[in-house]
């Protein structure tokens, strides 16, 4: 009589257990939006939960502006009163008087601006 060794070697392979889908979410949402959200779902052919996980793989967040990059965008507008206060000065005593602070405050922008887009 022979035994058998190994019975369960045949079927579905096991999830590694980053693969198993084990976290929920709840969502709450008004009318118009859940009825927004079930025609775009009609319309992809999917089902809900698969829709979600695209839109969230999908999408782009956008980083909020950081304290630091709130201070340089302040600093910027100061100098863009600084510019029109020059603009001023130049229209009236002369632009060769007011040519270098124009110069400095040029310097000082782009220096902002190139530390930003780092």
């Amino acid at each position: 009589m022979k035994t058998i060794k190994n019975q369960n070697k045949n079927g579905r392979p096991k999830k590694a257990e980053a693969d198993k889908k084990k976290y929920k979410l709840t969502l709450k949402m008004e009318t118009k939006e859940y009825f927004s959200f079930k025609a775009k779902v009609h319309l992809s052919g999917l089902c809900q939960s698969e829709y979600i996980r695209l839109c969230i793989e999908k999408s782009e967040v956008k980083q909020r502006l950081s304290p630091e990059h709130l201070g340089y965008i302040r600093q910027l507008s100061g100098m863009a009163n600084n510019i029109n206060q020059i603009a001023k000065r130049a229209n009236a005593a002369g632009y060769l008087e007011t040519h270098k602070e124009y110069r400095n405050v040029i310097e000082q922008i782009d220096n902002i601006v190139k530390y930003i887009m780092e």
